[in-house]
């Protein structure tokens, strides 16, 4: 049993992409670089995966290519131009359709996609169910002693019923085989293919020369089979990636448009753009991403905060894509394209999540890619063994078959990817999203978490203290530098200032240092001691509470101090990890006196203060060189650079987009326990992963034999094969139960030297 039907899904029947079409479907996503989502409904396997990949990446104009398994979807990030030359991205169709005979279309609605595909495999079941118990009742006679002329009648009536639907129902597997055969690679359905002809072909021979047995029942049994352990397996790779489809489900087909005149017209929300005024009725939802210009409503943002006390909002505030208008009518301006809205952006993410190519993963894409040519000189070896040694070349044929089904590698294919598509809604579930599948491989190998501090440990909402002793001039000078920074501590400065600010004209964002402007007074800066006063000064007060110093020339003019609140079960967090045996940790750019405050609060194990953002990737790689797997959970510009280097990464919804592409994982609740949640899951994921395995491999030692042994018929066989990668995804469904606790790590060995204890 494969993972797709592929001639269901490609019964859409639509021409190819003309480059027009492709280029307008695609999206920029770097300088000179684009990215184009395709459907190809064929791909089912890892060899599949593997042939496609190949064909995308040797050509010049492709960056990289990567196919999604659950979502029959290939992205391809392209080059608009290779030399001097404009790129023609029909290219990438063509590679695609010569050199793996797949069709490749702009990717169609995934939810109407699989609700056909699962449509046609029921009716397919029904059909060849029908004709299974009609020959069956044929067969009955037969069996039960039929005179010659008798048998052969029935015989040849059970050719004929089996017939149209081996046809009907066969089609999945014999246009899958065929275009692969085509593209000169065999995949998971050339052996079904060649069992379930050779089955039929032998029945039909023994019938023209009126033999006693025919095994036409047992054929069409055997497709009924395969076809329900095909239609089981949609269903539940299905129900694995539910969380996406439910996402797609948020996104309304379109939205009433507001005319310069005041016309309302309703337009596709592809059609949708930057600019656009939106009309959005009370029980409607937010197409795309938009700023309120007139009305107000209280709105459920459940999936962007995951809370779900409705949020007041009024006009001049940002509203999500996906968010839904509760008690109120709204105009909003739309500020981006469907596709590069919020809810679009949240469902890349978790279909990213098994498209990563981690160690698994590649893995059972290289056995899957070998192991239907092994199975298919087995198949021959034995063959030619039981009929030379055994002198019955129809016992010889019946075996090969039964070796050509039960052999069928799907249970090794589907181990990976369904683990990690249930892995990834179970995840969104609880508010995690998770980039790639290989980041959770890596999450389950950490030893060590490290913190960053504002932002991440704290809310990064900090309040200005001492606003009432400080001079309305140097509050106005510090207030007009901080709008120019999204750093936590400059919103707070900004928004605390109501007066009248100094405007700048030119401000320079230093990371994890501060703000510098150039004016003919002099040098302003605004950031921490060290930057703002040029180098060592006289040391603040030991308060322990975070500070910003306001500067001319390096001569500090006023300083600003600010009080952070712990995320909710930051203490928590930080007591459970410390008791599943990890080592936790503080780095942050902030004075020591806050740090040392702040580590002591929530029983840190280490801290490092005032580092740059280069001093927070060296010591990331510090702990990587010493083989440590350091988990990093930060959320700025600042910490974009050791999100990189740890060995994995978390990120806060609130972090900065910055941030955010830098991180593996990315939270949305204002609580930390994502962390340990994400860590357990990843755990629990690989278990199953190495069961999944573990199943497969123990399936084919014992079924291989059996089957080579003459013990198996085809009906046996494929009853067999279809079981066995049920029982894989079935396996990998157990992650939607309770999760279990965490593996202690080896956590004995220290974070480095120069960790300071608190």
């Amino acid at each position: 049993m494969s993972c797709c039907a592929p001639g269901a899904e490609g019964s859409f029947d639509r021409p190819l992409p003309s480059s027009a079409e492709l280029k307008l479907a695609s999206r920029i996503v770097g300088p000179g670089l684009r990215q184009t989502d395709l459907s190809v409904p064929q791909v089912h396997c890892g060899t599949c995966i593997t042939a496609i990949e190949k064909a995308l990446n040797g050509l010049p104009l492709v960056e990289r290519a990567r196919v999604n398994l659950s979502m029959k979807r290939v992205t391809i990030i392209w080059k608009e131009k290779v030399g001097n030359e404009p790129a023609d991205p029909a290219i990438l169709i063509t590679a695609i359709v010569g050199a793996t005979g797949y069709d490749a279309h702009l990717f169609a609605n995934m939810e109407d996609a699989g609700d056909m595909l699962q449509r046609d495999l029921i009716r397919a079941v029904a059909v060849s169910g029908f004709a299974a118990a009609n020959i069956m009742l044929l067969s009955v006679s037969v069996w039960s002693g039929a005179e010659a002329s008798t048998r052969d009648l029935f015989h040849w009536i059970s050719a004929m019923i089996a017939a149209p639907a081996l046809i009907y129902g066969g089609r999945f597997f014999y246009q899958s085989a065929w275009k692969a055969l085509r593209g000169g690679r065999t995949n998971m359905d050339v052996p079904i293919a060649l069992a379930i002809t050779l089955s039929y072909a032998a029945s039909l021979w023994e019938t023209m020369h009126h033999g006693e047995h025919a095994w036409f029942d047992a054929t069409v049994s055997l497709l009924f089979f395969l076809l329900i352990g095909r239609t089981l397996d949609h269903v539940m790779r299905d129900r694995a990636r539910a969380a996406i489809t439910g996402l797609a489900r948020l996104s309304p087909r379109g939205a009433t448009l507001i005319g310069a005149d005041g016309s309302r017209e309703y337009r596709a929300i592809e059609d949708i753009t930057p600019g656009d005024r939106i009309a959005i009725a009370a029980g409607e939802r937010v197409p795309v991403d938009g700023v309120v210009e007139t009305g107000a409503s209280d709105m459920d943002v459940s999936i962007v905060n995951g809370e779900s006390a409705p949020k007041p909002v009024k006009p001049g505030d940002q509203l999500q894509a996906g968010t839904l208008s509760l008690t109120g009518s709204l105009v909003l301006r739309a500020t981006t394209a469907a596709k590069d809205s919020f809810l679009s952006e949240v469902i890349s993410l978790m279909e990213a999540a098994e498209g990563g190519r981690a160690r698994y993963r590649r893995l059972a894409d290289r056995a899957a890619q070998y192991y239907s040519p092994a199975v298919h000189l087995l198949a021959l070896a034995a063959f030619l063994c039981w009929g030379f040694i055994g002198g019955d070349w129809k016992q010889a044929m019946l075996v090969s078959i039964a070796v050509l089904i039960i052999t069928c590698p799907c249970a090794l294919g589907l181990s990976v990817p369904v683990v990690q598509v249930v892995a990834a809604g179970r995840l969104f579930k609880n508010g995690i999203m998770v980039k790639d599948g290989s980041a959770m491989e890596r999450l389950e190998e950490v030893d060590a978490v490290l913190f960053d501090k504002t932002g991440t440990l704290t809310l990064g909402r900090p309040r200005l203290l001492n606003i009432d002793r400080i001079d309305e001039k140097h509050l106005a000078l510090a207030a007009g530098l901080a709008v120019h920074s999204r750093h936590p501590l400059s919103q707070a400065l900004a928004h605390a200032v109501s007066g009248p600010v100094v405007i700048f004209e030119t401000v320079k964002e230093i990371p994890g240092q501060g703000l510098e402007s150039t004016t003919p007074t002099g040098i302003y800066r605004l950031g921490n001691r060290y930057f703002a006063l040029s180098g060592p000064d006289e040391a603040s007060p030991g308060n322990g509470l975070s500070e910003t110093v306001l500067s001319l020339d390096g001569r500090e003019i006023a300083t600003f101090r600010f009080d952070d609140m712990p995320r909710p079960g930051a203490q928590s967090v930080v007591a459970s990890l410390s008791a599943k045996g990890f080592e936790t940790g503080m780095l942050s750019g902030d004075r020591r006196e806050v740090v040392a405050n702040l580590a002591i609060r929530l029983g840190l194990h280490h801290w490092q203060a005032e580092l740059s953002p280069k001093q927070k990737a060296q010591f990331c790689t510090s702990l990587a060189e010493k083989d440590r797997k350091v988990l990093m959970v930060g959320d700025g510009i600042n910490d974009a650079p050791a999100l990189a280097a740890a060995h994995v990464s978390i990120a806060p919804a609130t972090a900065t987009d910055i941030g955010r592409q830098a991180a593996d994982f990315v939270f949305m609740h204002d609580s930390l326990e994502a962390v340990p949640l994400a860590i357990d899951l990843s755990r629990r994921a690989g278990r199953l992963i190495r069961e999944n395995f573990a199943l497969a491999i123990g399936y084919n030692i014992v079924a291989v034999p059996i089957a080579l042994a003459g013990y198996a018929t085809p009906l046996i066989a494929a009853i067999a094969m279809s079981t066995s990668s049920i029982i894989v995804v079935a396996n990998a469904m157990r992650l939607n139960g309770a999760l279990t606790k965490s593996v202690p790590s080896n956590a004995a060995q220290s974070l480095g030297e120069g960790a300071r204890l608190a």
